[in-house]
């Protein structure tokens, strides 16, 4: 028998996987490892917006919930990658679809802050 899920069940461990999902970080490091093996500067590079530390707390929750694998090579100076496990190739399909919507809609929802931002005679 399969088990039902419900996301909207606070006690449902599905949440667990949209708060994945949900976050906006996780999104793009996804995106950026969609096109292959990046070491750490350069996922910070392509994602300029994100701090080291921001960059290095997600690398690890997305490392620990086996969405990406980190290979550590033993040179000096150490050499870290980072590439999507199938689980996280799993995801671009999907996001890719959230991703498209943001692409599209971005100047409608900055138009309709701009309005929600201007006082009202």
């Amino acid at each position: 028998m399969d088990t039902v899920r419900d996301v909207l069940d606070p006690t449902c461990p599905s949440q667990v996987a949209l708060g994945i999902v949900g976050n906006k970080w996780t999104m793009l490091i996804i995106f950026a490892l969609s096109h292959g093996v990046h070491r750490f500067s350069e996922l910070r590079d392509r994602i300029a917006t994100i701090t080291p530390k921001v960059l290095t707390q997600t690398l690890r929750a997305l490392e620990r919930d086996g969405l990406v694998t980190r290979t550590v090579y033993p040179v000096v100076p150490p050499k870290v990658e980072y590439r999507l496990t199938n689980l996280g190739h799993s995801l671009l399909e999907s996001i890719a679809a959230v991703r498209e919507w943001a692409e599209m809609h971005a100047d409608e929802v900055l138009e309709a802050r701009e309005r929600a931002e201007i006082p009202q005679a």
